[in-house]
């Protein structure tokens, strides 16, 4: 898939999915006999096992002749068309060859009875399906260990499928279709045998084609390395490719997930292995480099000389809410920041690829985070959310979670000032902030630029100079949206100045539904596009960054300050702003935008 490409869907795949050769074909007629319109002429080609025939559009078939002597092509095309059989005898001699020469995907979700699978990853799939996106024969099979037939995963996972709004008219025939493509198979993740039944399974849908196979491990990763051992070994494809993807978090520092990444290279190659960050599929971070690339008024100001400072936002209204025991172990430095904004950081910050090949852009992400200053403990703020009354509804703190130790100091919030110590950004504080139960739900980039030097209008916006800065801010989730803040005059005949914003908000700009991100990440696994998939040089790279800074909170013991819940977080993320000379853009986030 091309590398800024949307949910294009070709209606023919790449040889990467489809493995053989294509088929050639000639439509052409001789002076000596004609060749009856909409027959097709199957030529073999070499390396090709067809055997050359002539489709007829009746539906019989002309079949192949040994050549004799010097018998031109014409001559024995002549004599094949004269010994016309039944397309079923011809479907008994050819079928195997064709099969063989034919591809399938076969799709593998591990976990299949866990949230993600039935929220996201079955729901995207139909999504595929339903936009034309999936090839011609492909299975989907759910694997777990739970007990579960055909049946009653078909019922489990039609509970969360939607259509798209703009075709509604065959919602459910489509939904039957896709439904019956779906199958299960119950094991155990550490069970070779139990893959190798599924490998059966998967043998009887493929039948005889070349046999592409996608693992998604959507399971703890205590586990990923006995299931990738047992799926490569018993369950990969003998003819075609094989590729598994991963859900994060990969390890937990440095150390553990080299170890991870050294274990799942026993059994699969690096371009085997898909390290999943959904973040890197929403459609503004897929649109960053596009807005910066082939923008000429964005790449000159894309520098120190322009920028202030970056600000990533992340943050949800919501506590952990039952996932207090997963949580905990991680924290949010962990879950948010080392992953997410750190990959949108780097996509933000790189230089310009020299094409947009995976390898290419993934170089030059991986440039961007070596040239990164280790964080220090004195450029990180920790919070935890307590509990907290609001009209009259009590909202729990995090260790009133019953999943979560009472003497628990795993950061719920996090704020951190990373620098580039880079040519283009040396100087430009890049600030994070990543938290939960906090008082919104949003994601977003906010860029702002230096005041102007010697401002004729300075005296219009009073002391605050912050005032008039000009702000690009782009707004990843939810109501997506990327707008520039600028000073403008105010109708009258006075001179007053005003803060206006020019706006592409895409739910009024774009009528088409935005996929979801697991739609994106699925298909250019299918299509072995790795360009939105970490690279373990790049995970190498980012754990080195935060591995250091949370060896030191846990060693310790950092005391996190503590928030209500539905506030703005700790008081000391304004602190670590202020150091920089900079203020949280979204303090003041205009409703109306």
């Amino acid at each position: 898939m091309a590398a800024f490409s949307s949910m294009h869907c070709p209606p023919s795949y790449s040889s990467s999915i489809y493995g053989g050769k294509d088929q050639s074909f000639i439509s052409s007629a001789s002076p000596r006999f004609s060749v009856p319109a909409k027959a097709k002429v199957f030529v073999q080609s070499p390396g090709n096992s067809h055997q050359n025939a002539v489709l007829m559009q009746d539906g019989a078939v002309a079949t192949k002749v040994s050549l004799v002597g010097k018998e031109t092509h014409i001559e024995k095309l002549e004599r094949d068309l004269m010994s016309i059989t039944s397309l079923k005898e011809w479907d008994e001699k050819a079928g195997s060859d064709i099969n063989e020469n034919e591809s399938t995907v076969s799709i593998t979700v591990v976990g299949a009875s866990g949230d993600l699978a039935k929220k996201k990853i079955f729901p995207a799939l139909f999504a595929l399906y339903y936009e034309g996106c999936l090839p011609k024969h492909f299975t989907i099979y759910g694997y777990a260990r739970s007990k579960m037939t055909d049946a009653e995963l078909r019922s489990m996972v039609s509970k969360t499928l939607t259509c798209r709004i703009d075709k509604m008219e065959n919602c459910g025939e489509k939904m039957d279709e896709f439904l019956k493509r779906c199958f299960y198979h119950s094991g155990q993740y550490d069970s070779e045998e139990n893959f190798a039944r599924l490998d059966e399974k998967l043998k009887e849908h493929e039948g005889g084609r070349v046999s592409n196979r996608l693992f998604y491990l959507s399971i703890p990763p205590n586990i990923f390395i006995n299931a990738t051992k047992c799926a490569s070994t018993s369950a990969s494809s003998g003819n075609g490719w094989t590729r598994v993807i991963v859900e994060k978090p990969f390890g937990r520092d440095s150390e553990s997930s080299a170890a991870l990444t050294k274990a799942l290279k026993q059994y699969l190659n690096e371009d085997q292995i898909f390290r999943i960050d959904h973040y890197l599929g929403k459609e503004l971070v897929e649109n960053l480099s596009v807005l910066r690339f082939s923008n000429l008024i964005f790449e000159p100001l894309w520098s120190r000389r322009y920028i202030r400072n970056v600000q990533l936002i992340f943050s949800e209204d919501f506590g952990t809410e039952g996932r207090g025991g997963y949580f905990d172990h991680y924290g949010i430095i962990r879950d948010i920041m080392q992953n997410h904004l750190l990959q949108i950081l780097a996509l933000f910050a790189m230089e310009t690829p020299i094409s947009l090949d995976a390898e290419d852009i993934r170089n030059e992400k991986v440039k961007v985070l070596r040239s990164m200053r280790p964080l220090r403990l004195e450029d990180v703020v920790i919070g935890q959310y307590k509990s907290h009354t609001k009209g009259g509804v009590t909202y729990p703190g995090y260790t009133d979670d019953k999943t979560v130790p009472k003497d628990s100091l795993t950061p719920t919030f996090a704020a951190a000032a990373l620098f580039i110590d880079n040519a283009r950004w040396d100087g430009v504080p890049f600030l994070m902030k990543a938290g939960k139960a906090l008082n919104n739900k949003r994601a977003e980039i906010r860029v702002q630029f230096r005041h102007v030097p010697g401002n004729l209008y300075n005296r219009k916006f009073g002391t605050d100079l912050d005032q008039a800065t000009n702000e690009l801010v782009i707004r990843v989730q939810p109501d997506e949206a990327i707008y520039l803040k600028i000073n403008n005059k105010v109708p009258g005949l006075g001179m007053r100045l005003d803060r206006s914003n020019l706006n592409l908000h895409y739910a009024a700009r774009y009528s088409k539904e935005i996929p979801d991100a697991y739609e994106r990440l699925l298909l250019d696994a299918i299509e072995g596009e790795r360009r939105l998939f970490i690279r373990s040089d790049e995970l190498d790279a980012a754990w080195s960054l935060f591995t250091p800074v949370l060896a030191e909170l846990e060693e310790k013991k950092i005391i996190p300050e503590y928030y209500p819940y539905g506030s703005r977080g700790p008081v000391g993320a304004h602190y670590l702003a202020a150091r920089y000379n900079v203020r949280w853009g979204d303090l003041g986030v205009e409703q109306s935008v």
